[in-house]
């Protein structure tokens, strides 16, 4: 959770940043992806690049380019989810020239190899990555194979692959049909009950934090399988849909076809953190905000959700008086603006640190589940206006 809320700061930043002309770059580099191709690639660009007509919008382009050569160099194999590199120039001032240079390792596989020079920076790939916080298992199946996977942002991965022998069983002479029918039944049923138990040991490995399951196949045997009631208790059910495959191709359509039941599930999570928040506020029950009161509550172990909002920016900055030299902290939201110190002097950052990341490393070193909720909502914006964008539902007062 500590690298996503990275992530997401890094690219609250990136989305700040424009430029003067079509001088930011963006390069995706996937999973596996040899780096030496893509530094060849980023060559030719450089070679196209020399010409550019303006000579500022050129020398920031090449600049940029050569940058992230320079840094691609550094790696010896492309890192395990593939990387995303962001570069050029981030002055707000024309006359002046800052190239930077952002890199970000994704919590999921990029599976896109992109080069992109353009007047903003391309963050969708990694938004498509950061979007969905949760889990699901997933089942394409129908009476004969059965592939289960998990489903962790916009990544599916294949866990177990299964196929039922009741269709090909063959009716030898002498076999009532009473008992080739109960054969393939229990063929059927052995079918069912290995499915069940894949789906418990997957649940079981990961502590049971998976949303539920959504379960797709072209035919009724996946209504069957709901209505068979064979899986753990706490596995719930999310839906089914109707798809045309059962292999890893039929784990993609049915996610395609689930797109809005996932968004639904993650806003109704969002909307169940916010109200239980709200309802122990109202009461003056097990719930606090503010800086102040969370870090209490979380040095005393008595937090049980986090709840932090993704537009609010909290940080600790130490000053320094320029005129009379004291030295003081203090928590500030937002952005840091000049200020003068009492006797006139002007105040100096000489430290500054993102107090949020350490709530959420505190929070995770005992167990804290930390949910991020999005301003968008009508939910998540009150929270962020009226309770500052930080608070926490308790375990006991």
């Amino acid at each position: 959770m500590k690298s996503d809320y990275n992530i997401l700061k890094e690219m609250k930043r990136l989305r700040s940043v424009r430029g003067y002309g079509t001088e930011l770059i963006s390069v995706y580099v996937p999973a596996g992806f040899q780096l030496n191709e893509e530094i060849n690639r980023l060559r030719q660009e450089y070679s196209e690049s020399s010409n550019i007509k303006s000579k500022q919008t050129r020398g920031n382009v090449l600049s940029a380019i050569d940058k992230i050569i320079g840094y691609l160099r550094l790696f010896k194999e492309t890192p395990k989810n593939g990387i995303a590199v962001f570069c050029g120039n981030v002055s707000e001032n024309q006359s002046k020239v800052e190239i930077e240079l952002f890199s970000i390792e994704p919590p999921s596989p990029i599976n896109v190899n992109i080069y992109r020079c353009d007047s903003t920076f391309l963050l969708e790939p990694l938004e498509v990555l950061l979007d969905n916080k949760n889990s699901y298992c997933l089942l394409a199946m129908d009476g004969r194979e059965a592939t289960i996977g998990i489903l962790k942002g916009a990544h599916i991965q294949v866990l177990r692959r299964l196929n039922s022998t009741a269709h090909a069983k063959v009716r030898k002479g002498g076999q009532s049909a009473q008992r080739y029918q109960r054969a393939i039944e229990e063929s059927i049923g052995d079918y069912v009950k290995r499915i069940s138990e894949s789906i418990n040991e997957i649940f079981v490995n990961n502590q049971f934090k998976i949303n539920g399951v959504i379960v797709g196949g072209p035919g009724p045997a996946k209504e069957g399988f709901i209505k068979g009631h064979t899986l753990n208790y706490q596995i719930k059910v999310l839906a089914s849909f109707d798809i045309g495959y059962t292999d890893e191709f039929g784990l993609h359509e049915l996610v395609e076809k689930a797109q809005e039941l996932l968004k639904e599930e993650e806003a109704a999570k969002e909307r169940k953190v916010i109200e239980h928040f709200m309802q122990e506020r109202v009461r003056n029950g097990l719930a606090t905000f503010g800086y102040d009161n969370t870090k209490k509550a979380l040095s005393n172990n008595q937090v049980k959700i986090l709840i932090i909002s993704d537009e609010v920016e909290l940080h600790r900055i130490k000053y320094k008086c320029a005129s009379c030299g004291m030295i003081f902290e203090k928590i500030e939201i937002g952005n840091h603006r000049e200020e003068k110190h009492e006797c006139g002097g002007i105040l100096e950052v000489v430290d500054k640190t993102d107090v949020l990341e350490e709530l959420i490393e505190q929070a995770e070193s005992l167990g804290v589940e930390v949910v991020f909720v999005t301003s968008e909502s009508s939910y998540g914006k009150e929270f962020t206006m009226g309770y500052s964008g930080l608070g926490a539902i308790l375990r006991y007062k």
